[in-house]
């Protein structure tokens, strides 16, 4: 099967904070031949960045907490656990907007860059795509209340243990996808990574 699509109609449904396109399309479907034309609404955003803020010396991650417009009708609290990220503006590198943000919302310089993986954060409906990245950070004197005010940012900064980021998430305490992929991800590298980064 040769996988392709068309487009055969596409307008803007509305354009602020982010745009939302209504697509009219068919593909080729498996079983061959084309689907019938389908309509498809697409969220569209930038592609972001998240960063888990890791301190190896001290095995303690950078935890921030916030309000999310998009968990309040589904959960008791709107604020959720989460870690650095930020959209990628034109121009600028993956790498780029990790540094800016860990020190625009956690204070944090970031003394080694490791990727984790890049994926799709909700394909289904939107276009963003996510590249997750692991820091060494220096996590002595952390914590505090950061984010930009020009863009309304109110971001809680704390710094726990890798335990204690494990436990959260088994008990369901981290609800965003970024977050948990992350720790998870941590909790399989640990031992390698602080191997790495404490010997250099």
């Amino acid at each position: 099967m040769k996988k392709q699509f068309e487009i055969l109609d596409k307008h803007t449904v509305y354009d602020g904070f982010f745009k939302l396109e209504r697509y009219e399309l068919k593909h080729t479907l498996f079983t061959g031949g084309w689907s019938q034309p389908l309509q498809r609404e697409l969220f569209r955003r930038n592609n972001c960045v998240g960063v888990l803020l890791y301190d190896p010396n001290r095995d303690e991650v950078v935890m921030l907490e916030q309000f999310r417009v998009g968990a309040m009708l589904h959960t008791e609290q709107a604020w959720l656990l989460e870690i650095v990220a930020g959209g990628i503006e034109e121009g600028e590198t993956p790498e780029q907007v990790a540094y800016r943000e860990a020190e625009e919302e956690a204070g944090c310089t970031i003394e080694e860059l490791m990727l984790i993986s890049e994926f799709y954060t909700s394909p289904g409906g939107a276009s963003e795509k996510l590249s997750l990245f692991c820091g060494k950070v220096d996590s002595t004197n952390v914590g505090g209340i950061y984010g930009l005010a020009e863009e309304d940012e109110d971001i809680l900064v704390s710094v726990i243990s890798f335990a204690e980021a494990y436990n959260l998430l088994e008990q369901g305490r981290i609800e965003s996808g970024i977050p948990i992929i992350a720790i998870q991800w941590l909790a399989l590298n640990r031992d390698k990574l602080r191997a790495k980064w404490l010997a250099a």
